[in-house]
C-alpha cells in the first residue's frame, strides 16, 4: 500500500495509458478532437507531477518517497513497486515537460493521427515507469513498452530512410534489452533469497566476479541507450529520419534512461565492481565528448549534427559519475536534465526549419536570418545554451563535472589532467561546429529553389510558446542553479559515500592515486574502510 492516501505515481503512469486506450473510440475524422484531447491527457498528467512533488516531496531526505507496493503476479515475484528519490523525480518532471510540449510539437500530424497520439501517450506512460519502478522486472516491462511507440513514430512518420533507421533503432535497443533481463535474473537469484525488489537487490552481497559480470551487461544495455561510442551508431540514423516531436523525446528523455539507469544500477547497487570501471567510463567520456565533436562538425544533415552532439554531451554525464565527488554526481544528474532542455529546444527548432524549406540539407538552406529573424535568434540562444555560456544551464553542468572530476583524490593527477585537458578540447570543438552550423543556415549562400522570400514564414506563436517553454528553465537554471540542485543535492552527496565506501586502498593509505598502476584495483578494502578514506 502507498505511503500516502492518494497513489500519486500510480496515477502518472495509469493516466496517460488508460487515456491512449480510449482514443480509437472517440468520434473524429479530422484528427483535431484527438489532438485537444491528447494535449489535454499530457497536460493534465503534467500537473499530477507538479501537485505531487510539491506537497509530498520532501527535498532534505535522500530516501525513496511516495512509496507504494502491490502484489501484482506473486507466482513470478512481480509486484507493481514504485517510488521517487532525488536522481529520479527531476527527470520524471523532465519526462512530463517534454512529452508535454512534444505532443503540442506534433499539432500539424494527418497522417494515422489516432495512432500516432496513442503512441505518444503510451510512450509518455512508460517513460514515467522507468524511473519510478522499484521491482527489476517492473523496469525491464517499462523499458521494453517504450521501444514499441519510439518504432512506430520513426518508421510510419519518419524521413525517407525511415525504415532502415527504426529497424536499427529497434534491433540495437531490443538486443540491448536482453543484457538488462539477464542481469536482472542474475541478481534476483544470487543469495539465499530470491528477489526482484531493488532495494533488496542493492543490499545483496556479490560475488566480485558476478558484480563485474553484471556490471558489464548493465553497462552495455545503458550504454546502448545512453548512445556510448560504439553503441552510438543507432542514434543519429534515428535522429535524422525522426519527425521532430519523436527526436524532442529522443534526446530529451530517452538518452537520460540510459544515464539515469547507470548511476542507479551500476554505481548504486554494484559499487565493488563501479571501482573496476569507473576509470573505463572516464576514459569512454573523454571518448564520446571528441568523438562526437568532431563527427558533428562533419555533418552536413542539420539533425544528424545535432544527434552527435548529443552524444558528446553525454560523455560529460560519464565522466560525473565516475568522478566519486558529491560534485561530479550532482553535476553528471544537472547535465541529464540541462541537455534534455536544451537539445529538446534544438531539435524542434530544427523541425520548425524543415517545415519551412522541407530539407534537413544544410548547404541547400542559406540566408534564412533576413525572412527568419525570431527563429534564427531562438536557435543562437539554444545553440549558446548547448555550447556551455556563462548563465546558461550547459554552463554549470559541465563546470560541476569539470570541477568533481579534477578535485577527486581517488584518481592520479596525470590522469585527471588527460581527463580534463581532452574534455575541455571537445568543449572548444563544440562551439565550432555549432556556429558554423548557424552561419551555414542562416547566413550562408541563399538557395535558389527555397524562394524565402516568397514562400517561408518565421516562427508562429504556438512554436514560439514551445521554445519559451524550454528556454524559460534553461536560463533560469543557469542564472539560479539551486532551484534544480537543492531536489537532488542530498542524495548525491549519499551515492558518492555509498560509492567511496566500496573503494580499495594500498596497504591502509589514503587512495590518492588508485588508478595510477594501469587502472589495477588491489584488494578490497577491509571494514574500516570508510574510517580510512574520511
Amino acid at each position: 500500500m502507498s505511503t500516502f492516501d492518494f497513489p500519486w505515481l500510480s496515477a502518472m503512469i495509469a493516466l496517460p495509458a488508460v487515456a491512449a486506450m480510449a482514443i480509437p473510440f472517440l468520434p473524429d475524422k479530422e484528427g483535431r478532437t484527438i489532438r485537444w484531447y491528447t494535449l489535454g491527457v499530457a497536460i493534465a498528467d503534467f500537473a499530477l507531477m507538479i501537485v505531487a512533488f510539491w506537497h509530498n516531496y520532501n527535498f532534505q531526505s535522500s530516501d525513496f518517497q511516495l512509496i507504494e507496493k502491490y502484489a501484482w503476479v506473486p507466482q513470478l515475484g512481480l509486484n507493481w513497486s514504485l517510488a521517487v528519490d532525488g536522481i529520479s523525480m527531476p527527470l520524471v518532471l523532465l519526462t512530463g515537460l517534454i512529452n508535454t510540449l512534444a505532443v503540442f510539437a506534433a499539432w500539424k500530424v494527418t497522417n494515422k493521427p489516432r495512432l500516432f497520439y496513442a503512441m505518444m501517450l503510451l510512450m509518455y506512460s512508460a517513460q514515467i515507469g522507468v524511473f519510478t519502478a522499484q521491482d527489476m522486472l517492473l523496469f525491464f516491462l517499462m523499458w521494453e513498452v517504450e521501444l514499441v511507440p519510439v518504432y512506430l513514430l520513426i518508421s510510419i512518420w519518419g524521413g525517407a530512410k525511415r525504415r532502415y533507421a527504426a529497424t536499427k533503432f529497434i534491433l540495437y535497443t531490443a538486443a540491448a534489452s536482453i543484457f538488462i533481463l539477464i542481469a536482472g535474473l542474475g541478481m534476483a537469484f544470487s543469495g539465499d533469497t530470491f528477489t526482484f525488489d531493488m532495494v533488496e537487490l542493492g543490499l545483496k552481497e556479490y560475488p566480485l566476479v558476478l558484480e563485474l559480470a553484471l556490471y558489464t551487461a548493465f553497462l552495455i544495455a545503458y550504454g546502448v541507450k545512453l548512445s556510448i561510442f560504439p553503441f552510438h551508431t543507432w542514434l543519429p540514423d534515428a535522429h535524422g529520419e525522426a519527425p521532430a516531436p519523436g527526436s524532442m523525446i529522443l534526446a530529451g528523455v530517452l538518452l537520460k534512461m540510459g544515464g539515469y539507469a547507470l548511476i542507479r544500477f551500476n554505481m548504486e547497487m554494484l559499487p565493488n565492481a563501479h571501482v573496476y570501471f569507473a576509470p573505463i567510463l572516464a576514459i569512454l567520456g573523454v571518448v564520446n565528448i571528441i568523438y562526437g565533436a568532431c563527427c558533428a562538425f562533419a555533418q552536413t544533415n542539420l539533425k544528424r549534427r545535432l544527434a552527435y552532439s548529443s552524444i558528446a554531451h553525454m560523455g560529460f554525464v560519464l565522466i560525473g559519475i565516475a568522478s566519486y565527488t558529491e560534485l561530479g554526481i550532482s553535476g553528471a544528474v544537472l547535465q541529464m536534465v540541462s541537455h534534455g532542455l536544451i537539445a529538446a529546444a534544438l531539435f524542434f527548432l530544427s523541425g520548425v526549419t524543415y517545415e519551412r524549406t522541407h530539407t534537413l540539407m544544410m548547404d541547400k538552406m542559406g540566408g534564412m536570418a533576413k525572412v527568419m529573424p525570431r527563429t534564427f535568434a531562438l536557435f543562437t540562444a539554444g545553440s549558446m545554451a548547448s555550447l556551455a555560456l556563462p548563465g546558461m544551464s550547459g554552463f554549470v553542468g559541465e563546470l560541476m563535472i569539470f570541477l568533481g572530476i579534477s578535485t577527486s583524490d581517488v584518481y592520479s593527477s596525470s590522469f585527471k589532467i588527460v581527463v580534463v585537458f581532452l574534455s575541455a578540447v571537445g568543449v572548444i570543438l563544440t562551439p565550432i561546429y555549432l556556429l558554423s552550423m548557424l552561419r551555414q543556415v542562416f547566413y550562408g549562400k541563399q538557395s535558389e529553389e527555397l524562394h524565402l522570400d516568397e514562400f517561408v514564414q518565421d516562427i508562429k506563436p504556438r512554436e514560439l510558446f514551445i521554445t519559451a517553454c524550454l528556454l524559460i528553465p534553461i536560463i533560469g537554471i543557469g542564472l539560479y542553479p539551486k532551484v534544480i540542485t537543492q531536489a537532488y543535492d542530498v542524495k548525491t552527496v549519499e551515492l558518492a559515500e555509498h560509492a567511496r565506501e566500496a573503494l580499495p586502498v594500498f596497504a591502509g593509505q589514503q587512495p590518492v592515486s588508485l588508478y595510477s598502476q594501469v587502472f589495477s584495483a588491489p584488494t578490497l578494502a577491509n571494514a574500516n574502510v570508510a574510517e580510512l578514506i574520511k
